[in-house]
């Protein structure tokens, strides 16, 4: 598989929850049949150990990282032996410069092709110390950047930090979530401007996702006018209902060819927003995101419940009924009846 060009035809890839029993211990289980219905479903790749794995994996009373991440890949690579095709494996990457080149080299000895870098740890340094890190890590395995949205823990950055990320060689591609629509702009256009055509770009924003995968961004550059697209999606959202953001994505592929774009698309971003409103728990400022996601799988039966390792994490007053109604208002981003087709082949 070349990489730079599988990243460039444009996928789903969501981000892999964590499965715990009643005890809030892992549910093997309930883990791989996550990573098969992802595969089944027709996804791109998988990010595995990222925000929606919960970080506390890494925490020592907890070592759950290293068991998380070979599973998804054992699980996925049995998957790809009866099913080949193309498929990235994508490990969350976290912590100061030598945490993250060691949660590289694991990701890279468990089988996985690129890492996602979160920037948190270390988002209060220097840009130029930012930079650096940034290119430890792409010296160990290549990188998939970050633009995580300030309300989880992210930082603005100017848009001539991402210019200069985008001089980084083994860059691949940047996921783009600040859930801003300025900020998205700085890097499409620092994309464009460092004539990285080879660096994919995916949303990450789960509060606008149709409209960012259909906008044909143009941009003046001394070479003349160019334009960039999003390529595809590395989302939280489309860890739930996949099956059916998979078809979104093909369709939305087709709408691109077209000279002209129905107004209905404008109305179904909408409903997309909706619906993560209700699974992300944007009414509280995204408290309950982690426990929504699960509280979607635990319905169709892929996990056991809706625990997280932080026991304060759970579902905000009225999130589940939140939840019921967005199921019922937009049965069309709804893939019950796939999972309930399945489930007993991933629970084996």
């Amino acid at each position: 598989m070349n990489l730079r060009n599988h990243f460039a035809q444009g996928h789903v890839i969501p981000a892999y929850p964590l499965a715990l029993d009643e005890n809030r211990k892992l549910s093997e289980k309930h883990q791989r049949a996550l990573a098969r219905y992802y595969f089944h479903a027709g996804c791109g790749g998988l990010a595995v150990g990222v925000h929606s794995t919960q970080f506390e994996i890494r925490e020592p009373g907890h070592a759950l990282f290293e068991p998380v991440l070979r599973i998804a890949s054992e699980t996925l690579d049995a998957e790809l032996g009866d099913h080949p095709r193309d498929f990235v494996k994508i490990a969350g990457i976290c912590g100061d410069a030598a945490q993250a080149v060691k949660e590289g080299e694991l990701a890279v000895g468990l089988g996985y092709q690129a890492g996602l870098l979160s920037l948190t740890a270390v988002k209060e340094r220097p840009l130029p110390e930012i930079l650096e890190h940034c290119r430890q890590v792409a010296e160990v395995l290549p990188v998939i950047g970050f633009y995580l949205q300030p309300a989880v823990g992210g930082r603005v950055f100017p848009y001539a930090f991402w210019r200069e990320f985008m001089e980084i060689e083994n860059v691949v591609a940047v996921k783009i979530a600040p859930f801003n629509r300025y900020l998205t702009q700085d890097v499409v256009r620092a994309a464009v401007e460092a004539g990285r055509d080879d660096i994919s770009l995916y949303t990450g924003n789960d509060d606008n996702i149709i409209v960012d995968l259909l906008t044909r961004f143009a941009f003046q550059t001394p070479g003349g006018p160019k334009t960039r697209i999003i390529d595809g999606g590395l989302l939280g959202q489309w860890g739930v209902w996949t099956r059916k953001a998979v078809l979104l994505l093909e369709e939305i592929k087709k709408a691109r060819q077209e000279e002209t774009l129905g107004a209905d698309w404008l109305t179904r971003n909408a409903a997309l927003t909706d619906i993560n409103a209700a699974v992300f728990d944007a009414a509280n400022g995204f408290a309950g995101v982690i426990p929504g996601i699960h509280e979607v799988l635990r319905r169709q039966g892929l996990l056991p419940g809706t625990w997280c390792l932080n026991p304060d994490e759970k579902l905000s007053p009225g999130q589940s009924e939140e939840i019921d109604r967005v199921a019922r208002a937009y049965p069309d981003f709804v893939d019950d009846e796939f999972v309930r087709e399945h489930l007993h082949e991933w629970l084996k």
